[in-house]
């Protein structure tokens, strides 16, 4: 049986990031992509242009539909806008039986904010807590702890803040620091610093959407945290390495890379 994925994340008209990054990645990856929609954007390579969050009982019904019928072997999230969608998808996730990858997306790769300011307190005490790994970047890690990162060395601080809100594993991303790609992956107990070379490449949009779904896809697949999440960022780091231009402002990683690399990727 190919494992089941499902995204609860907002779309991204654009293509790069979201809903629609999520189940490019899926598909490279080899599992079966489901989705809920939270919200509708209007969105490219030069921003977001308006945000239309979805009712309550539309995400519950979509979420309901798949998870009861097809069932699903990992969920991940994105977008969820508001503390009423947070809090629905929160307590949805807490009656499935799958791993959970939470990307706690707070603004776009434009600075366009995702996530309304009323909705943090909500995604630390109902989301974080039912999350198998949580995987902040460091303006999110900022945003929910106040524990501000200007070097590796503080990555530990904010992955002690990060799991002191209930997740199982926290993947603090470094990618905004100067020098390779690091991030730190704990649990309070193991510890694994993951690092890749920084490509020279402006086009990264859609990069953490790209990575949580990596992730998610290989937990469906069996492995385990510490395996899922350097398979993931090997396959991110890829997908970088060859983001292409799209309009005017910043292109997409590259989801189907690895199909351009030749078989032996």
């Amino acid at each position: 049986m190919i494992p089941g994925v499902l995204t609860v994340a907002g779309s991204d008209s654009g293509g790069g990031a979201g809903i629609q990054a999520d189940l490019k990645t899926m598909l490279a990856l080899g599992v079966h992509g489901m989705s809920v929609v939270t919200a509708v954007t209007a969105q490219n390579s030069l921003g977001v242009q308006g945000a239309w969050e979805l009712p309550v009982e539309a995400v519950r019904a979509q979420y309901r539909s798949v998870v009861d019928d097809i069932g699903v072997q990992a969920v991940k999230t994105g977008m969820l806008a508001s503390a009423q969608l947070v809090e629905t998808v929160a307590q949805l996730i807490a009656e499935t039986d799958a791993p959970a990858v939470i990307d706690p997306v707070g603004v776009s790769k434009h600075g366009d904010a995702l996530l309304a300011a009323s909705a943090l307190d909500s995604v630390r005490t109902k989301l974080l807590p039912v999350a198998t790994v949580a995987t902040p970047n460091l303006d999110e890690v900022a945003q929910i702890t106040g524990v501000r990162v200007e070097s590796e060395a503080d990555m530990r601080r904010a992955a002690a803040a990060v799991l002191a809100y209930g997740p199982r594993w926290a993947l603090v991303k470094g990618g905004h620091l100067p020098g390779d790609a690091v991030d730190l992956l704990t649990d309070g107990s193991e510890e694994y610093w993951l690092r890749a070379p920084r490509h020279d490449n402006r086009h990264t949009h859609g990069t953490g959407c790209t990575l949580a779904s990596a992730i998610a896809s290989q937990l469906a697949k069996g492995q385990s945290v510490p395996e899922a999440v350097a398979a993931a960022k090997e396959y991110v780091t890829g997908a970088v390495a060859t983001g292409f231009a799209l309009g005017g402002g910043i292109g997409p990683v590259d989801h189907g890379w690895r199909f351009r690399a030749g078989p032996e990727r």
